[in-house]
C-alpha cells in the first residue's frame, strides 16, 4: 500500500514567541490585496478621493501656522513656519494613523477571523503599507513647498546628508505604530475602553513630541533627557534637520538610537501579546 504524505501539517502553536515570518512572506499576495482593499475602501464614494491625503495635513498646517507659529511664536526663528509645521504633521499624521488603524485589527476584522485561516499578522501589516501610498502623496506635497521656500531668501533651511536617513526614520515610525498598535489591539479583545483612548490617547501623544513646536524649548533644561526618551521625538526632530537644517531642529544620534531600542521593545511586546491573543480571541470578541 502507498504511503501518504502530507504538504501540510496543522498542530497546535503552543511557543511563547510564535512568529513565522516564513509563512507571513508566503501570504505576500494577500498582503497586496489587502492593501489596494484599504486604499480604495479608504477613499470610495468619496467626491475629492486621494486629494483628501493632501488636504488634511494641509488644512492642520494651517492651523498649526495660524494659533502656534504665529499667535504663540512656538516656530523657531529663521525657518518658514508653514514648511516648518507640514514636515512635522505630514509624517506625524501617518504615525498616527498606522497606530489608530491597527489597533482596531482584531474588533475590526472578526467576521473575517472568524471565516478563514491566514496569518493575522497579515493584516496589521497591510495596514502599515496602505499608509505609506497616503503618505507618499502628501510628502510629493511636502517636497514641492519645501522646494519653494527652499530658494526663497530670508529662510536658513539648509539640508543635510541626514536626508539619507529617512528610508530608517520611516521603517522605525513603521514598527513603532506597529508595535503599539498591535499591543493595544490584542488588549481591546478584553478591554473595550481601550477603543475609546486610542484616538484620544495619540493626540496627547502628539503634543509630548515636538510636532506643534520645537524641542529647543528643553534644550538644557532637567526635562531635556525625559522628553527626548519619547520615541517619536528624535524621529520627528531628525526628519527636519535632515530638510530644514539646524536652525529647525536638532539630531541627536545617541537618543535616536535610545528610541531604536524601546521601539524594537515596544515591538517584540506586541507580537509576543498578538501571538497569544489571535489563538483565543474569538471567544471573547
Amino acid at each position: 500500500m502507498e504511503q501518504q504524505t502530507f504538504e501540510t501539517i496543522i498542530e497546535p502553536k503552543n511557543k511563547i514567541f510564535d512568529l513565522n515570518l516564513k509563512e507571513l512572506w508566503k501570504y505576500r499576495d494577500l498582503i497586496r490585496l489587502f492593501v489596494k482593499r484599504n486604499f480604495i475602501s479608504q477613499y470610495k464614494q468619496t467626491v475629492l478621493g486621494p486629494a483628501w491625503a493632501v488636504i488634511q495635513p494641509l488644512l492642520t498646517t494651517v492651523i498649526f501656522t495660524l494659533i502656534f507659529g504665529n499667535i504663540a511664536g512656538l516656530a523657531p526663528g529663521g525657518v518658514n513656519s508653514f514648511v516648518y509645521y507640514l514636515c512635522g504633521t505630514v509624517f506625524w499624521q501617518y504615525f498616527a494613523s498606522c497606530l489608530t488603524m491597527v489597533s482596531h485589527t482584531f474588533t475590526g476584522n472578526a467576521n473575517i477571523f472568524g471565516k478563514v485561516y491566514f496569518p493575522r499578522m497579515v493584516l496589521p501589516v497591510s495596514t502599515v503599507l496602505t499608509n505609506l501610498i497616503s503618505l507618499a502623496i502628501q510628502f510629493g506635497f511636502f517636497l514641492v513647498a519645501w522646494g519653494i521656500f527652499l530658494f526663497i531668501p530670508g529662510y536658513e533651511m539648509h539640508p543635510g546628508w541626514e536626508i539619507v536617513l529617512l528610508p530608517l526614520l520611516l521603517l522605525e515610525m513603521a514598527l513603532l505604530a506597529l508595535g503599539c498598535g498591535i499591543i493595544i489591539s490584542a488588549l481591546t479583545t478584553k478591554y473595550r475602553d481601550l477603543a475609546m483612548l486610542v484616538s484620544f490617547g495619540v493626540q496627547l501623544w502628539m503634543y509630548a513630541t515636538p510636532v506643534a513646536y520645537s524641542a529647543a524649548m528643553f534644550q538644557g533644561g532637567r526635562w531635556d533627557f525625559i522628553y527626548w526618551c519619547n520615541p517619536t521625538c528624535p524621529i520627528i526632530e531628525t526628519i527636519r534637520y535632515a530638510f530644514l537644517g539646524p536652525a529647525a531642529a536638532q539630531f541627536r544620534p545617541g537618543m535616536w538610537g535610545i528610541s531604536w531600542i524601546t521601539t524594537f521593545v515596544i515591538l517584540f511586546i506586541g507580537v509576543l501579546l498578538f501571538s497569544r491573543v489571535e489563538k483565543t480571541f474569538m471567544d471573547t470578541v
